[in-house]
């Protein structure tokens, strides 16, 4: 799944995508971690792993590559 950052606090290392609807999805540290980055900016596409139907948990944010 596709969605495009829009925060991100580098201290605790979590924040917020937004999904092409424009719904905000946050993501939390251990999701962020497992994606590899060092810091993400706002406006940037990512690719975000989730579990749990319409309650969106993010497992992975990671930058998207075509």
């Amino acid at each position: 799944m596709q969605a495009t950052a829009y925060t991100y606090d580098p201290e605790t290392r979590t924040g917020q995508v937004l999904l092409d609807d424009g719904t905000p999805v946050p993501f939390d540290a251990p999701a962020f971690d497992k994606g590899g980055l060092r810091l993400l900016r706002p406006g940037q596409r990512v690719r975000i792993e989730v579990e749990g139907g319409d309650r969106h948990r993010i497992t992975l944010v990671t930058l998207q590559t075509f």
